[in-house]
């Protein structure tokens, strides 16, 4: 196969691509024994530019922990290390920005402001490619790649996935949720069940609008979300 970034094809013009795009992996990867601010120094060297430069592009990430410049990376908490690690990959000032899975390990306050800081370098005109297991970031996402086992099942934008869901949802939870959700798999008419928050949902088989509900459960109707989408997505890709 061929892949291509901003045109530029990924063997023939690596080099190019390299100074377009930044990258932030998974797993933190800057150096522990440095500080903040030597990362970031080292970072902006590697690609002939300063900090002073480009600090435009990443003060309002740099800002929050610029008074801890002088600490050694691998002391900072995770929020801390996120946001360094994207200072690092912005420096540059790149055109294409990826990132794998940003958020994992992170509490949801970190998550929240990271998501915010990234809907801001989209105003900046930076295009970012983000891998994420949460379906509510892939929801904020102008356009999404739902993925199983290697394999692309859906691409579209998250308001398009969810308008083609065509079954309906039943919420149901009790005071027994586990043999609930054995039930609701075993009630006629009920395509697939699954836990969601503290409810579960209930996805009907086309065309079937009410169910036998299981004695003591409380239900409500609910409306699809992507990760209901994503759900019968994996479903269908398993039938195959």
């Amino acid at each position: 196969g061929s892949a291509s970034v901003n045109g530029l094809d990924v063997v023939k013009d690596y080099k190019l691509i390299r100074r377009q795009v930044g990258y932030m992996p998974g797993r933190f990867s800057l150096y522990p024994d440095l500080t903040v601010e030597e990362n970031l120094h080292f970072f902006a060297t590697i690609f002939n530019t300063s900090i002073k430069e480009n600090y435009h592009l990443i003060q309002d990430i740099y800002q929050q922990i610029e008074p801890f410049k002088k600490r050694r990376a691998g002391k900072l908490s995770g929020g801390m290390k996120q946001k360094l690690a994207l200072s690092c990959a912005l420096i540059h000032k790149p055109s294409v920005l990826f990132l794998d899975e940003p958020t994992t390990g992170v509490d949801a306050v970190s998550r929240k402001e990271f998501w915010d800081m990234l809907k801001k370098l989209k105003d900046q005109g930076i295009s970012i490619l983000v891998s994420t297991p949460y379906m509510d970031e892939a929801s904020r996402c102008d356009r999404v790649a739902l993925m199983q086992d290697g394999h692309i099942m859906k691409i579209d934008s998250p308001s398009n996935i969810v308008r083609d869901f065509d079954k309906k949802i039943i919420a149901a939870k009790g005071s027994n949720m586990l043999q609930l959700l054995k039930e609701l798999r075993q009630t006629e008419g009920v395509y697939d069940a699954y836990p969601f928050g503290e409810y579960h949902h209930a996805v009907l088989n086309k065309g079937t609008d009410a169910i036998k509900i299981p004695a003591g459960a409380e239900t409500i109707s609910a409306k699809a979300n992507i990760e209901d989408c994503f759900m019968d997505l994996m479903k269908t890709h398993a039938k195959q």
